[in-house]
Parts: C-alpha cells; sequence; structure tokens
C-alpha cells in the first residue's frame, strides 16, 4: 500500500514537473522567442487612433458672399432587425418613399435585407435618394419618427439619422462652371473644386493614445497627437451680382434663339479678374446627379471650345494696321470683292455688292472683309499679319487658372494665299477660345498689355493666418499705349454710328462703348460652309476713356442665323448697361458723390452736347469726333468745316450723328439720311441748299437726288419706325444678318 502511494505520488509529481516544464517553455517561446510579434499586437490592442476631419476651405466672390462651403448633412439609416421586430415595415417603407421620393421596391429591400444565415441586417445606409440629405430634409425624417414612435409606444423604430458633412453652394446653379462640385463621397469632380482639391482638402489630424480591453483611455496612456491643418480658403475676382446679370442675359437670349450653347466672360481689362464666367446650358452643383439636367451642362466653352471666330478677329488686324502706322481712317477704297494673285475666285464682301468707294473707317463699321484683307494681307503682310496674331495670344493658353483650358490653332500653309488672306477676318486655319478672344480685346482697352485671366483673387491660411493676393500679370506689350488707344477709338465708331455700325445693337445711353460683331458661319464638314449654321458674337468693352469691364459673348447656332449684332450685341448690352451703374460708373453728364464712385440719383442725366467744328479743318475736326466717341459724316470734298449739323452746344440724342459740310450745293455728293427724322433731314438738306420734297411721315426710308435747272433736288420718302424701333429698307438690312463671307 505504501509503495503504490509512493508511486502515486512520484506520477503526479512528475506529471505536475512535466506540465510546469511545459508551461515554463511555453512562456519562453511567447516571451523571449515570439515576444516582438506580441508586443506588436498587445500594442495594436492597447492602442487606438481617433481622426480629426480637416474643414474643406471656403470659397467666396470678390465681396465675400460664401460660393462653395460645408455644411451639416444627414445620412438616413435603417435597422431591418428591429422594424421586423416592431412589424412597422410598411409603414416606414410608405413614409420614407413619400420623404425621399426613392422607389417602394428599393426600399423593401433595403428594410427586408438578411444575412447568409437569414438574419436581419442591423443596419443599412439609404442610398443615394436619403445620403447626405439637407437640415430641411432631415427634419421632416425626424418627425416621421417622432411619429412612429407616439403612433406604436416605443422607444426605437429602426429608423435614424447620422450626421456627417458635405459640399453646398447656396447659390445653386450661378458660377456652376468656374466652381465646379464634389460628390457626395467628396471626390472633386471638376472646375476650382478639382484645380485646388489638395489645397481645399487640407489634411486630417490624428490622435493616437493607448486604452485598456474595453477601450477606455489608460491614466498613463502615452499620447501622440498629429494636428488638423485645415483647407485654404479662396476668394474670387467673381462678382456674384455681375454674374447673375450674365446668367439672367443668357437665360432670355437662350429661350429666344433656342441656341446649341452661349458662353459668355467678363473681365476688368485692366487687371484681367474674371469677372463673370457662365455658359448655357448650366447645371445646379447641388444636384449634379440629377438625369434631368443636360451632360452638355457641364462643358466649360468659356475655355474649353475653340472655333472660326469670324469677324470679332479683326480686332488683332485692325490693331496691328494702326501699331505699324498703315491705318488711314480717311483713305478710300473700292468695297464688294477684291481679286487676290493666286486665287480662281476673288473674295466677296459681306453683302457682295458692297457699298462702292468707301473709306477704311467706314469698312471697320460696316465690317467689310476687303477691307480686313487690304488692311492685313496687303498692307501688313502675311508674316506680320501672323506675328501679331502670336503677339495677342492666339498661339499659346492663355493660362487662367481653371481646369482644361485648350490651346487655340493657327496653321495656313505659308504659301497658301486663300489662308493667309482669310485670317486677316477670321476665318480658315484659325481656331481660337473666347478667354483668348476677351484677352485680346482686353489688351486694347487696358494700353495694349496682354496679360494673364485669372479666378483667384486672395488665397487665405486658416491655420497661419496669412493671406496671399493675386496680382495682375503682364505677357507682353501688344501695342503701344497710343495705338491701343486709337484702336479703341475706331471701335467705338462700331457701336457710336446707328447706320452703318454694325454694333450699334450694343450702344449704351450715356456710355461709350467700344466692340466689334462676328457671324462666322460654320464649317459644313465637305470642305465648304453652312450658311444655315453659325456662330454670333460680340466682344467689346466700356467706357472707352477709362475701361471698367470688357466681355465676349457668343452664340452657336442661333435660330434663324442670326447674326452677333443682332444676337450677341443685346446680351452684351444687356449686362454691361446693369454692370456699370453697379460698379459706380457714372454716364456722361451724371452727377457723382464727394469720393468721384457713385453716381448721385438724379432725374435727367446731362445729355452729351455737340461740339464746335465750324471752321476747323476736315482732318482735325474727324480726328476730335473719333477721339471723343460720336458718329459724324462729312459732307463735300473743301478742306475746312463752314457748317455742322447739329449746331454746337446742341443737346444731342442717344446716338445722334453729327454732319460736317465743307461745301454747299453744286455737285455735291449728299449723306445717306436714310433712318433720319424729318426734322434732321430738313435742317441738313437746308444747310446743303438744295431742294427738297417729302412723301410720308415718320423716318426717312428713301431718298432720290436729281437736277432741276441746275439746282439739285432730293425727293425724301418717310415711313413709321418698326416694331424694332428701326426704319431700314430690306435692301440695307442689318449687315450683321450675314455679316462674314468666307472665301
Amino acid at each position: 500500500m505504501v509503495k503504490r502511494i509512493k508511486l502515486r505520488t512520484l506520477f503526479i509529481g512528475g506529471c505536475i514537473t512535466l506540465f510546469f516544464l511545459v508551461l515554463v517553455a511555453r512562456v519562453f517561446w511567447i516571451q523571449i522567442v515570439q515576444g516582438e510579434k506580441w508586443q506588436v499586437k498587445a500594442a495594436e490592442q492597447w492602442a487606438h487612433t481617433s481622426t480629426i476631419k480637416a474643414v474643406r476651405g471656403v470659397i467666396q466672390d470678390r465681396n465675400g458672399s460664401v460660393l462653395a462651403s460645408d455644411v451639416p448633412a444627414y445620412t438616413v439609416v435603417v435597422n431591418p432587425k428591429v422594424i421586423a421586430e416592431k412589424k412597422i415595415g410598411e409603414e416606414v417603407i410608405q413614409g420614407l418613399h413619400e420623404l425621399l421620393n426613392k422607389p417602394v421596391d428599393e426600399l423593401k429591400k433595403l428594410i427586408e435585407a438578411k444575412d447568409k444565415d437569414g438574419n436581419y441586417y442591423k443596419n443599412r445606409e439609404i442610398r443615394n435618394e436619403g445620403w447626405k440629405i439637407s437640415q430641411d430634409m432631415a427634419d421632416k425624417v425626424t418627425a416621421f419618427v417622432e411619429k412612429l414612435k407616439k403612433e406604436h409606444d416605443t422607444l426605437e423604430t429602426g429608423v435614424g439619422l447620422v450626421r456627417e458633412q458635405k459640399r453646398y453652394y447656396p447659390k445653386d446653379t450661378l458660377a456652376a462652371h468656374i466652381l465646379g462640385y464634389t460628390d457626395r463621397d467628396g471626390t472633386a469632380v471638376m472646375g476650382l473644386e478639382k484645380y485646388l482639391d489638395k489645397q481645399l482638402s487640407g489634411t486630417d489630424g490624428k490622435l493616437n493614445y493607448q486604452s485598456d480591453g474595453q477601450g477606455i483611455k489608460l491614466p498613463d496612456s502615452k499620447d501622440t497627437f498629429q494636428p488638423v491643418v485645415n483647407g485654404t480658403n479662396y476668394k474670387l475676382t467673381i462678382d456674384s451680382t455681375i454674374q447673375l446679370y450674365i446668367e439672367e442675359a443668357m437665360k432670355k437670349a437662350y429661350a429666344e434663339y433656342r441656341p446649341k450653347s452661349i458662353s459668355v466672360i467678363a473681365a476688368d481689362p485692366k487687371t484681367m479678374e474674371i469677372l463673370g464666367l457662365a455658359n448655357m446650358p448650366t447645371f445646379n452643383p447641388n444636384e449634379y446627379y440629377n438625369t434631368n439636367q443636360e451632360a452638355a451642362g457641364f462643358y466649360n466653352h468659356a475655355i474649353m471650345s475653340r472655333f472660326e471666330p469670324g469677324s470679332t478677329f479683326k480686332i488683332v488686324t485692325l490693331a496691328g494696321a494702326v501699331q505699324e502706322k498703315l491705318f488711314n481712317p480717311n483713305a478710300y477704297f473700292m468695297s464688294g470683292q477684291i481679286k487676290l494673285k493666286g486665287l480662281r475666285k476673288p473674295i466677296p464682301d459681306i453683302n457682295r455688292v458692297g457699298w462702292g468707294e468707301i473709306t477704311y473707317l467706314e469698312g471697320v463699321k460696316r465690317s467689310s472683309n476687303v477691307a480686313f484683307v487690304k488692311l492685313g494681307y496687303e498692307m501688313l503682310g502675311k508674316e506680320k499679319l501672323l506675328q501679331y496674331i502670336t503677339d495677342f495670344g492666339f498661339k499659346e493658353k492663355t493660362g487662367i487658372d481653371l481646369p482644361g483650358e485648350i490651346i487655340g490653332l493657327v496653321n495656313p500653309a505659308p504659301n497658301n494665299v486663300s489662308e493667309n488672306a482669310t485670317l486677316s477676318y477670321g476665318h480658315g486655319k484659325l481656331l481660337v477660345t473666347p478667354i483668348q478672344q476677351l484677352t485680346a480685346i482686353a489688351a486694347i482697352a487696358n494700353g495694349g498689355k496682354l496679360l494673364v485671366p485669372h479666378v483667384v483673387k486672395e488665397v487665405s491660411d486658416p491655420n497661419t493666418g496669412k493671406t496671399t493676393v493675386t496680382q495682375p500679370e503682364v505677357v507682353r506689350q501688344v501695342l503701344s499705349e497710343e495705338s491701343a488707344r486709337e484702336t479703341g477709338s475706331y471701335l467705338e465708331q462700331v457701336v457710336a454710328d446707328q447706320q452703318h455700325g454694325t454694333g450699334r445693337h450694343a450702344f449704351i445711353e450715356g456710355y461709350r462703348v467700344a466692340g466689334k460683331t462676328g457671324t462666322a458661319i460654320k464649317p459644313d464638314g465637305k470642305g465648304g460652309y453652312d450658311r444655315d449654321k453659325v456662330r454670333s458674337s460680340f466682344l467689346g468693352y466700356a467706357p472707352v476713356n477709362d475701361p471698367k469691364i470688357a466681355v465676349f459673348v457668343i452664340i452657336d447656332e442661333p435660330a434663324d442665323a442670326a447674326g452677333g449684332g443682332v444676337a450677341a450685341g443685346p446680351i452684351f448690352k444687356e449686362i454691361v448697361s446693369q454692370a456699370l451703374p453697379y460698379m459706380g460708373v457714372p454716364k456722361a453728364g451724371e452727377v457723382t458723390d464727394d469720393a468721384g464712385k457713385k453716381p448721385v440719383k438724379t432725374e435727367v442725366v446731362v445729355q452729351r452736347k455737340a461740339p464746335d467744328l465750324t471752321g476747323k479743318t476736315v482732318k482735325a475736326a474727324r480726328q476730335q469726333l473719333i477721339n471723343q466717341g460720336f458718329d459724324f459724316e462729312a459732307v463735300g470734298q473743301g478742306a475746312n468745316v463752314v457748317s455742322q449739323y447739329p449746331e454746337k452746344g446742341t443737346p444731342l440724342t442717344a446716338g445722334q450723328r453729327i454732319y460736317l459740310l465743307s461745301e454747299q450745293g453744286g455737285n455735291l455728293t449728299l449723306p445717306d439720311l436714310r433712318g433720319q427724322s424729318l426734322r434732321d433731314a430738313l435742317e441738313i438738306l437746308n444747310l446743303l441748299k438744295v431742294g427738297i420734297s417729302v412723301d410720308g411721315e415718320g423716318y426717312v426710308t428713301e431718298q432720290t437726288q436729281t437736277k432741276n435747272n441746275g439746282k439739285t433736288q432730293v425727293a425724301l420718302k418717310l415711313s413709321p419706325l418698326n416694331e424694332y424701333g428701326e426704319n431700314i429698307p430690306v435692301a440695307v438690312a442689318d449687315d450683321t444678318e450675314t455679316e462674314d463671307t468666307p472665301e
């Protein structure tokens, strides 16, 4: 018995010893051999990381009005398990369907969802209709949940909200193509949101700490902290009010002309700060996912489309001729068509018949292709014309701080007469972008400097408080200040001349406007042109004497192939006539406040008065009227002005023409009086001392000149104004209807 007890004791002791040895070995293995591995795992269990989300930067307009910012958002979640337990599935489905407009069958799948073991899920997000909804919709969902609780006497309904953040654009479609948008995952998709995404996003902060098994922070936790870096804030050059003027004017034109697209860009020509930029069709960045929005609405034509510009490009030819001192506004040429060596067919003028022998200034006002071929191809020559095209920036990107800008194309064959001649009036081997066009006219307006356009005015770092202001950047001096000013004075005549100027529909009473129309006939894809499809445009700035705003308007395929003067000119007028008073620019004769900035509201604006020109040479009088922006016509071949109408000091009505008379009676050529009132026509003809007969009432539509016993007789036919406030016969209809004729 004793022996048996001893054996048992020995056996048990051996087992305990063996167990102890195994345990020691295991501890050795874990702590020594695998110690590093388990130390890492332990650290993972103790250590926790808390992410501190960075705030995405705010985007404001130039006046501090918010255009894009982060706001609270809510995602609707459901708990299928609770809903099933409470037996309220049908009520939840119907209620959320009515609130979120999500299809019933999709809601049913979510609310009755089970895992692979047949158990109801505990949490499901309702996407996309219930994902990151607004505060207003969240309040409605909360009210629905409270209603369910009350009706079923329960604290749980299985419907809840998760608070998040989302990007919000408080002005909806305003400046959509500039801003772009971020999707609901926070991914930047287009516009400045994408272009500046890294800076706007910032960097999330992190807090690393140690905790026990239940996640409670340890008292001796060794914390490490990475501070959050919030996103950079941006103040843009955009003025929300001017942007609104642009978009409202575009909406009217879009409804009237039903084009493929319209683009408008406005800038301060002295700095090239973009004041407004818009395209139609457009989109609402808050509802980028809305299938009712046209896909075309996301395309920024203002910087991403190139096209044959047509006559708006003539500003380059004119500026080059002026800079090289080749442009004589009083010299004459024969309009109608021009035959160039090496061409099978002559290059025709706008109306193919022309206006006879006219001055180059009248050629500019009427947008004569012949005049510009002579100026660009014959006088400047193809090499110098190409050099001015290059200097004005049409072979390079403007460098605007928006994503997606494309470059224009200028590639005429060196020895191709047609391709080089048609460049001078904006056709042929030439494609430009709207932003290039605007930058070019701004160079004329600001004294000859080609500037880099930009939309970012200030950059503010919320983490340091540092603010950086964007300064104007000069690319090159394209023209001398004198040549730029002279070019602008001729472009002003395009608008001021209410009889012949193709830009007369852009005339704004009280402001001096310079501009150029364009009606580029679109290629038909077969080597020719389709006259039923045009791009109509207007390019201009105001006031001429102190430019504050430059605007480019382009309409792609307006109904009835409406020309640039008729379709685009009025858009320019509507925008600028609102923008200038808003900017504090007084009309001619308007009273300003003590600071000389904002016009004081008065009932009557003083009209411009006719200057005293009698006794001056015709050349000096012409130049004075050009410099001051008056529409005029010289009558007679004399060297000096013997009389004028209206007389000096006479208040002038909007766009009223001044007549300079250098001789009377005899064989002088009478001025074109069509469109004038009977009173003005009689005054002018009486000064010329010719016989007069009148048929009808209203405004002159026809005039006939005859001789009776050696004395000149003029017969006038009159009729009332038409519904458009015009009195122009069909034979001389608005040149801008068929303004540009390609070779």
